[in-house]
């Protein structure tokens, strides 16, 4: 989990706070800019500074910042590269896809490139333009390939223990104060 819950669960926020005490006698403020879900690894931005907690939250809100995943499938579509978009709405604990606007539904949108590996899965690039609740585990569902170890979309494999085999591995966005170019990226996807 990123944030605290009401279950006082571990969270990555507290975990941060933790760690960056060890390195100070000072008061510290930390505030994550983004989540992604719980059975999801992979990077996640915080920041250490008030003042540019609104500059980095506006990148995200106006789709400045571009996030990019990798996945795991054991099937892949016909197409092995193009672009997913449905109109995505959550109900319940679930997101569901419509091919038309319906009440309360927000556009969804991703890019994709299909690979095979050695072990003869299906290695998804993706690269998210929009950012809505199980986006990629429900479009990538809605083509017959649910992530590896996602049961709740349909995946008959499993996978690891509370974690499905999705990867925010690269952010790309603008440095809050010097404007500069921020490309981060894990280096090792799959064995890190």
């Amino acid at each position: 989990m990123v944030e605290p819950d009401r279950n006082q669960n571990p969270n990555l926020l507290d975990e941060v706070k933790r760690y960056l005490k060890t390195k100070t006698d000072a008061e510290v403020y930390v505030q994550h800019i983004h989540r992604i879900d719980r059975p999801v690894r992979g990077l996640v931005l915080f920041t250490k500074k008030r003042e540019v907690l609104k500059n980095l939250s506006e990148q995200f809100a106006e789709r400045k910042v571009k996030k990019f995943y990798q996945a795991l499938t054991e099937y892949a579509p016909a197409q092995l590269q193009g672009r997913l978009e449905h109109w995505h709405r959550k109900e319940k604990k679930k997101a569901v896809l419509y091919n038309h606007e319906i009440e309360y539904s927000e556009k969804a949108i991703l890019d994709y490139t299909i690979t095979k590996t050695t072990e003869g899965k299906f290695l998804w690039n993706i690269e998210l333009h929009t950012g809505k609740y199980h986006q990629i585990r429900a479009q990538l569902a809605s083509t017959g390939c649910p992530i590896i170890g996602d049961e709740l979309y349909g995946s008959p494999v499993s996978y690891q223990k509370d974690s499905i085999a999705l990867i925010a591995y690269r952010l790309v966005f603008q440095h809050p104060v010097t404007e500069s170019l921020m490309d981060i990226k894990l280096r090792d996807t799959w064995n890190s």
